[in-house]
């Protein structure tokens, strides 16, 4: 085999001359040598070509992991602050009941309005110290704060609704127990217990009290209740009988005129009759009787209560 070789820096040929066993050698190093070389070649062009498209895919998963991570932080932080948001207005409805309670309180109690006042925030203050001492509070201990007032304002709020039970039970107490005279005006004419009898002159017991005053002034319930006789009984002329509960039963005899029916709710001071002289009597009076528990007692021990 010969093999025509030109030079480029004196362009002339040569030849060389090869035999049977080198031109096999270079045809056989030909075919096995080149395909390697070029399968080599294709490989690492691939790898390259692969590492290229790999790295995009990964950074496009990488953001989209990020964009993840950013949507939840995002929700989660969007539920905290609703979360913040319906605790809050629970602390705010608490706070309204609270007081309304007080006021309330206030009232029931007569406590002084000025004192007790709460439309306004309660009165604070003292010398300020260096704020960087402090620090805000963290999320999770913000949350824990909220949570312990939430705690101390339901334990107010018991402990304001037991006040409140107290003093409405005091309250009705006070109205349902005789307490003060039966007139608004008008002097004591005849006492509880023996005395002689104006119209016998003998000793017998008289079992109310006699309260003298001008024909037609107001006769007053002593304690709120409801209305058991309104009408003529035998030696009382014109008669109120009030039931105040708990064993309690007043009588307002020799009315001139009455102002309320059987089954009627009086309350504590209410006009119930004009005073007269009706039945048994010598002048315009009201006979008042107390009655516990089916006795007729003392109505002296009830005006001091007032």
């Amino acid at each position: 085999m010969n093999i025509i070789l030109i030079t480029k820096k004196s362009h002339t040929a040569g030849s060389l001359r090869l035999g049977p066993g080198q031109s096999l050698a270079l045809v056989l190093a030909v075919l096995v040598l080149l395909p390697g070389v070029m399968l080599a070649g294709g490989y690492l062009l691939g790898q390259y070509r692969a590492e290229q498209e790999v790295l995009p895919r990964e950074w496009a998963a990488e953001m989209q992991r990020q964009r993840q991570q950013i949507a939840e932080v995002t929700r989660k932080a969007r539920e905290d602050m609703n979360g913040l948001a319906v605790r809050l207005g629970q602390l705010q409805a608490q706070v309204v009941r609270l007081n309304a309670l007080g006021r309330r309180l206030v009232e029931a109690g007569r406590l002084d309005a000025a004192e007790f006042d709460f439309s306004r925030p309660p009165a604070q203050g003292g010398p300020g110290s260096d704020p960087s001492l402090g620090s805000p509070l963290d999320p999770p201990d913000f949350l824990q704060a909220l949570e312990d007032l939430a705690a101390e304002l339901s334990d107010r709020e018991r402990k304001l609704q037991a006040m409140e039970a107290i003093f409405m039970s005091r309250g009705l107490q006070e109205e349902v127990l005789p307490a003060g005279r039966p007139i608004r005006k008008g002097w004591i004419s005849s006492y509880f217990g023996m005395r002689t009898d104006p119209f016998t002159g003998l000793r017998e017991f008289h079992k109310g009290m006699d309260f003298a005053g001008k024909l037609g002034s107001d006769v007053v319930a002593v304690a709120g209740g409801v209305v058991t006789w309104a009408g003529e009984r035998y030696g009382y002329g014109r008669l109120v009988e009030i039931n105040h509960g708990n064993g309690y039963v007043t009588r307002y005899g020799h009315n001139q005129k009455l102002l309320v029916r059987v089954g009627d709710v009086v309350t504590k001071g209410q006009t119930i009759a004009l005073m007269g002289s009706s039945g048994r009597s010598t002048g315009p009076h009201v006979h008042f009787e107390v009655h516990y528990k089916g006795r007729v007692v003392n109505p002296a021990r009830y005006l001091a209560a007032r």
